[in-house]
């Protein structure tokens, strides 16, 4: 049997479609598809144990946000974010990056930041019990204190 589509019966199919978007994929299965990938805007207790890893293995580097920023060729910004906003669902260019300088598994990471769903969740739940006992309690730096004085004083300039 062949199929045979003539040029009438495009026409036609396509009058009908006239003032609709046709599309595929993401733009099919999302009509307001506006170029990001619809994302869990609920808090994400993963993201905060992220958020707090990427801050312990900061600090045991002893690197500042910056000069990790620099080091695992990543964005300033992003990386403030992951360490500080657990509603922030980072790249997964920037989840391979920070992988690759801490030595760790890029897959992991992808599961604990919610771009994937790990198929061994233990690993997510022991994270989060990690991030809840590892809150410091120890006083400031030196180096916290007077960039923290600064701050201070930056927000309380009128």
């Amino acid at each position: 049997m062949k199929i045979e589509v003539t040029k009438d019966w495009c026409e036609a199919m396509a009058r009908q479609e006239a003032d609709v978007e046709v599309g595929a994929g993401l733009i099919a299965a999302d009509p307001i598809f506006n170029g990001e990938a619809a994302h869990d805007t609920t808090f994400d207790e993963s993201r905060i144990a992220l958020g707090r890893f990427v801050h312990l293995m900061r600090r045991r580097d002893k690197l500042s946000l910056e000069a990790l920023a620099e080091r695992a060729d990543v964005d300033l910004a992003e990386l403030m974010s992951i360490e500080f906003d657990a509603h922030y669902l980072p790249e997964s260019r920037t989840l391979y990056q920070l992988a690759h300088t801490f030595k760790v598994s890029h897959k992991k990471l992808m599961g604990l930041s919610g771009l994937t769903k790990p198929k061994d969740v233990q690993y997510v739940e022991e994270a989060v019990r990690y991030a809840a006992r590892s809150e410091s309690i120890e006083t400031l730096s030196a180096e916290e204190q007077a960039a923290l004085e600064g701050l201070i004083s930056v927000l309380s300039e009128k």
